[in-house]
């Protein structure tokens, strides 16, 4: 009963927004920008739930993939409506930008450490150590960071970087159709659902995912001019409250689900999890941009650049390769996690020293990369061959 009640929770929290979107009711740009926040994340949960049950259903490699891109979808709606305004105001370019740097810095910096901490309340583990078969995304995430450092020398993000990033995650999609079947990890209302009769539970998947999506992209351009002239209104800076706000309210299901997995003692689902969520990001999410900039546009320009974005950009990729680095031996232990959200945090009390705090993370990766250097045999056989068993 109380995985039903979550799901009529989740649905309830889309009403008003959906109200405010359809003129029902009036309201300023903060209200709005609230109501239509609530009503991606209610969607979002709606989304995560339906990814994770799919999984039943279709072979684990192509499940994997779906998994990814239908959990992070409002993610991908939100950056590339921003993407979309961009064409017709040139100042969303720096707020596609910022969302999707603020994405995948806070999966980092912020999921990748909660897996770790909740391991260690429950567990007083210091350590969640990754199966041989997780090298596959580790080696595509270093692959895709080793290109983004490339992005802010160029000044934009142009569909060459589009089909880089997205050969990049259609090989890694390939590498996943190799795995080995595996029971997925349901929890919550994922697992009540999961546990319909077969033709009720596609149906109701079915259901769930469509209105979802329905949903997030009826709602999704208001959120973003919402949240811009929110920023405007109150003198915020719009570019810090589209760069965490906005992906704060589209991932919020998938940190509540990692969260569980982790508090179920389930470390390796959890951080397997958020891994390969970055790589998903990294590479789909960062190729998407200048795609969608290019149609709206109706013209095959890149998606240009300012400092501030490619100082962004540089940092990002900084981040990435640490956490890599990290990594590499397939362990994070309390350590490494700390770091990471330390120096996640430190962008928040000194912003503008973005390069100086990229070459920090560039030290630290190099450190990491010495210290776990008798590792990276195993880790990269484990992608190049992942139906192995090791």
């Amino acid at each position: 009963m109380r995985s039903w009640l979550a799901v009529v929770l989740a649905l309830a929290i889309t009403l008003p927004g959906l109200a405010i979107r359809l003129g029902l009711v009036a309201a300023g740009a903060p209200v709005t920008a609230l109501f239509l926040g609530l009503a991606i994340v209610g969607a979002a949960f709606l989304l995560s739930w339906a990814a994770e049950v799919v999984q039943l259903d279709i072979s684990q490699g192509l499940a994997l993939a779906l998994l990814a891109l239908i959990a992070i979808l409002p993610e991908y709606v939100v950056d590339a409506t921003f993407a979309w305004l961009a064409a017709e105001d040139p100042a969303y370019a720096g707020y596609a930008v910022a969302n999707m740097t603020g994405a995948n810095r806070l999966l980092i910096g912020l999921a990748w450490p909660m897996v770790i901490a909740i391991v260690w309340l429950r567990t007083r583990q210091r350590s969640v150590t990754l199966g041989p078969s997780n090298g596959l995304a580790l080696v595509a995430l270093l692959a895709a960071t080793a290109y983004a450092f490339i992005l802010p020398f160029k000044g934009n993000l142009s569909l060459i970087d589009f089909v880089v990033l997205a050969a990049i995650f259609a090989v890694y999609v390939w590498r996943l159709t190799k795995l080995p079947t595996e029971e997925p990890h349901l929890v919550g209302p994922a697992m009540t659902i999961g546990a319909l009769p077969t033709t009720q539970r596609r149906v109701t998947t079915a259901a769930l995912a469509i209105a979802a999506a329905a949903i997030v992209l009826f709602v999704a351009k208001p959120f973003a001019t919402a949240l811009v002239a929110t920023g405007t209104q109150f003198g915020i800076d719009e570019f810090l409250l589209v760069q965490w706000l906005a992906p704060l309210a589209s991932e919020a299901p998938e940190f509540v689900v990692v969260g569980i997995f982790a508090w179920r003692a389930a470390g390796e689902a959890a951080l397997g999890t958020v891994v390969s969520s970055k790589v998903n990001q990294w590479t789909l999410l960062v190729g998407m941009l200048p795609l969608v900039y290019a149609i709206a546009l109706r013209e095959l320009q890149p998606l240009p650049l300012d400092t501030r974005q490619e100082q962004e950009i540089l940092l990002t990729a900084a981040q990435s390769l640490f956490a890599v680095a990290l990594l590499l031996d397939r362990r994070l232990s309390v350590t490494g996690a700390t770091l990471l959200f330390v120096l996640f945090g430190v962008q928040f009390i000194w912003e503008d020293l973005r390069v100086q705090l990229s070459i920090v993370y560039i030290i630290l990766a190099i450190g990491a990369l010495v210290l776990s250097r008798a590792h990276l045999g195993a880790t990269f056989r484990g992608a190049w061959a992942p139906t192995e068993r090791q």
